[in-house]
């Protein structure tokens, strides 16, 4: 069945053309029906067509260092696919995989560039339509930037109590905070006891003092809690990024495994493709021998039976 020029109309792409154009055209292109859930092509491999869509959805995403899929777009039908590789004659930049039932008009490197040859506004459409894939990139890679721990830790300074709250966490922990605690309790000791002429404003059992080292506890823990919460906060940007550091590990991993595993398939259809060709003429060298043998054998026999007769009829005579 020929690809319809009229269908060719409907796309942006090839709107400006003339009648003939799009004949010329359509009869170039290869119309191929897709079942659902075909991968098109990978990200990385070669280019040598781009795609129109017929019927159906075709779905354009990536990988980020995660290994999350990031769907760049979703391609309808009159809409095309897999151009730029044709354009700059790279690799794949996205993997193309059909989300329906699709028929897909295929069009070769060649007859595109002639296209544009006769049409130079076809390329302008296809920019634009590049373009649109282009923001909508920018867009997702913007959300999707990778956290750094110190940057992270660093914006979020807080306010004056949290900082206030740091600084008491990491000067409690120290052995200063000790000495200068053992201190003021020996000399307020000393003062209440009677030991020196002066003194005695807190006699025993020490209640100001009680109440004091209280409020400090209450206080102290309070702020502890604070930098305690800021400091699980930063745990777990350290373990996401930890996560997605190890997940890529192993991604990556299982990404060489699944090319040593195309290269030992591609192997073994080498293999085959190589032992069908040579099988007609491994079965004609086998062959031709044993013709050869059976000829000699038939002669042999013919020559026994001929000397045989001629045994036999001397015999009579």
């Amino acid at each position: 069945m020929g690809i319809d020029p009229a269908f060719l109309a409907q796309i942006s792409l090839f709107a400006q053309l003339d009648d003939d154009e799009r004949t010329v055209l359509a009869q170039a292109m290869l119309e191929r029906e897709v079942a659902p859930g075909t991968v098109m092509f990978r990200q990385g491999e070669p280019g040598d067509a781009m795609f129109v869509i017929k019927t159906g959805k075709v779905e354009l995403f990536v990988k980020d260092t995660a290994g999350q899929k990031i769907v760049l777009h979703t391609a309808g039908p009159g809409e095309q696919f897999g151009e730029l590789s044709l354009l700059d004659g790279g690799s794949r930049t996205a993997t193309a995989t059909t989300i329906e039932a699709c028929e897909l008009l295929v069009l070769d490197r060649d007859d595109l560039l002639q296209l544009f040859r006769k049409r130079p506004d076809a390329a302008l459409d296809m920019l634009a339509a590049m373009g649109r894939m282009t923001r909508k990139a920018n867009a997702l890679l913007q959300a999707r930037v990778s956290k750094n721990v110190n940057a992270e830790i660093e914006v979020d300074r807080g306010g004056l109590v949290l900082r206030v709250a740091d600084w008491v966490a990491n000067f409690s922990g120290s052995i200063t905070f000790l000495v200068i605690h053992v201190g003021i309790f020996t000399g307020w000791i000393a003062l209440n006891l009677g030991v020196l002429p002066f003194g005695g404003f807190d006699e025993y059992p020490f209640g100001l003092l009680t109440m004091c080292v209280s409020l400090e506890a209450i206080i102290l823990s309070t702020l502890l809690l604070f930098s305690s919460n800021r400091q699980g906060a930063r745990d777990r940007i350290r373990s996401d990024i930890e996560y997605e550091v190890n997940l890529k590990a192993e991604l990556e991993v299982a990404h060489l495994h699944e090319k040593t595993d195309k290269l030992y398939e591609d192997v073994l259809d080498r293999l085959t493709r190589i032992e069908k060709a040579i099988a007609p003429a491994q079965r004609a060298a086998i062959s031709g021998p044993q013709k050869t043998v059976g000829a000699a054998a038939s002669q042999s026999g013919m020559a026994a039976q001929a000397s045989a007769t001629a045994v036999t009829s001397s015999t009579d005579g």
